[in-house]
């Protein structure tokens, strides 16, 4: 697909420069440049500034805000101002705003947090909410904060002697000062279909997503499993609809928590849905025309799969016919 990589979180070229990454000097020499600056992420939520358009919320590495933070995360090297800014991440969930309210398990958690040693205007939010509105590169410095960070937050133990590991490798990797393990950021590779048949597509909706959101279904691949055979797989066991050629469009790295969305285009061989009620709350043939409708908002029982995810750029394209 030759737009692949436009899609939200596609990449940006950031230069990640992982021969530093094992150079201790080296990272606190750019921890210590100028154009040095740092992405602190509170509980999973990036730090933003602005509205349109919106932008990571930087601030220099001796911010207050960063005092009771953890080790930072060195993200790369941003070509794109000036001769090079150094780009870290930091978590400082440790904080503890005022009237925080209960955290709850929501798919999108709309509250934002403010933290006094900050500006108006410059608060935590969810991810979700901004990433459509963010550069490539923010957006490819965004995502990769979120993500390895969430993984430090739940890998802070060793898998091979259960000692606690500590950060190594400018925060890419974790060792273990007991049995002496070394173990690496994980991405969970996810296939999500654009299932066609004729003129129609096939979408579902999961049962904690917002009232009327529709999407592509996903699902996630399994040891020993090719990408062509997981597509097949997931649809068959959530709707009961065989499918047979199968092809890759493009990817996205998703980090909520942390995968790479494989997006793919999958032609069914039958109709007939047969819901798996465990794991899809409905599932329904569109045509081109109804899909054209629901993306415009005009229809009023369903609403398309939110900006700036993967089943939104395949649908879009699958509209324009622009597959190719």
């Amino acid at each position: 697909m030759r737009l692949a990589e436009t899609v939200t979180f596609g990449g940006s070229g950031l230069n990640r420069a992982d021969e530093i990454r094992g150079d201790a000097g080296a990272l606190e020499k750019l921890r210590a440049d100028p154009a040095a600056r740092v992405l602190p992420i509170w509980r999973g939520k990036p730090l933003f500034s602005g509205t349109d358009p919106v932008e990571p919320g930087w601030l220099e590495p001796g911010h207050a805000v960063l005092r009771e933070g953890g080790a930072p995360v060195f993200l790369g090297i941003d070509d794109s101002v000036g001769k090079g800014a150094p780009r870290f991440a930091q978590d400082v969930s440790a904080w503890e705003p005022i009237d925080q309210a209960e955290e709850q398990d929501v798919f999108f958690d709309p509250t934002e947090q403010r933290h006094p040693d900050l500006p108006n205007g410059i608060r935590f939010a969810e991810l979700r909410g901004a990433m459509a509105a963010l550069s490539p590169r923010a957006a490819e410095l965004i995502v990769t904060a979120k993500a390895v960070l969430g993984w430090h937050r739940s890998h802070r133990f060793c898998a091979l002697c259960g000692e606690q590991s500590v950060m190594a490798m400018g925060g890419w990797q974790r060792d273990c000062r007991s049995c002496g393990g070394h173990h690496f950021p994980r991405t969970d590779p996810v296939v999500i279909m654009l299932v066609t048949r004729g003129n129609s597509l096939l979408i579902g909706r999961s049962p904690h997503w917002p009232e009327g959101m529709y999407s592509l279904l996903a699902g996630f691949v399994e040891p020993g499993e090719t990408l062509e055979a997981a597509v097949r797989r997931e649809v068959l066991e959530e709707t009961g609809v065989t499918c047979g050629p199968v092809g890759y469009l493009a990817s996205q790295p998703w980090p909520f928590p942390s995968s790479l969305m494989f997006g793919c285009h999958a032609v069914a061989t039958s109709e007939e849905i047969t819901l798996d009620p465990a794991e899809l709350e409905d599932a329904i043939w569109v045509t081109r025309e109804e899909m054209a409708e629901i993306f415009a908002g005009r229809n009023p029982k369903i609403s398309a799969a939110r900006k700036g995810s993967i089943a939104n750029f395949l649908i879009g394209h699958w509209l324009a016919d622009r597959l190719d």
